[in-house]
């Protein structure tokens, strides 16, 4: 059985004149424990609604989204939170820390919602990252690869089965990005997690062995060009 296994998933959003648009309609998809794929998809393609739809984020208007056995799109909010924290880590483009809370804080409070807020794990994880000198500075005080950094340790910290990343390299510079990548592969490597990483950017999909095109998925962007 795969980790994560779709089937008929729908979402769709009302546009501002009152119509209703689908933006992600993906009959199948697959993804094995441990694999490493990359999505490619331009802005506007519905990747990151495929993520969100994927972490319960967003619930779905119809279909299944399988995680270990379990059907994301048939819970309700609480028990997809709960499902989201257990098994899944999902790291941002925008990174979501919150900046009133120091890097060790981020993380023990991102490990809070999965019910084990261990301190000691937390602190390793961003040591992992090259944050131990960095556990008190509050993310304002940290470079934007360094807050990059911070969000991997985060989503890594309850070792999550499933990793999701949307666009994890956009707000960094290129030197920056590279490692980020590399960190975020070889991290989910030790953690056993599977990767499932979105991205528009040449150089990042470049860096993975499997790629698929979101649009050669997604039936509504079909729709959408015909």
């Amino acid at each position: 059985m795969s980790l994560l296994s779709i089937a008929n998933l729908r979402r769709s959003f009302v546009s501002p004149d009152g119509e209703r648009k689908t933006i992600v309609d993906v009959p199948s998809f697959s993804l094995e424990a441990g694999q490493q794929l990359a999505l490619r998809g331009e802005s506007g393609s519905g990747k990151t609604t495929f993520l969100h739809l994927i972490a319960g984020i967003l619930a779905a208007d119809s279909g299944s989204i399988q995680i270990s056995g379990r059907d994301m799109a048939a819970l309700g909010e609480p028990a997809r939170d709960r499902l989201r924290a257990e098994s899944i880590g999902y790291i941002f483009q925008t990174f979501n820390l919150l900046q009133g809370y120091t890097c060790l804080e981020n993380v023990l409070l991102g490990m809070a919602f999965g019910g084990s807020a261990d301190q000691t794990r937390a602190t390793t994880m961003l040591e992992r990252v090259g944050l131990g000198h960095r556990l008190h500075h509050r993310p304002r005080q940290l470079s934007t690869g360094q807050q990059q950094r911070v969000a991997v340790a985060r989503a890594l910290a309850n070792r999550p089965k499933l990793v999701l990343a949307d666009e994890p390299t956009g707000n960094l510079d290129h030197k920056n990005g590279r490692e980020a990548l590399a960190l975020i592969r070889e991290t989910c490597r030790e953690n056993g997690a599977a990767l499932l990483l979105v991205s528009h950017d040449p150089q990042v999909l470049a860096a993975f062995e499997s790629v698929r095109d979101f649009a050669g998925l997604n039936e509504a962007m079909k729709e959408a060009v015909s």
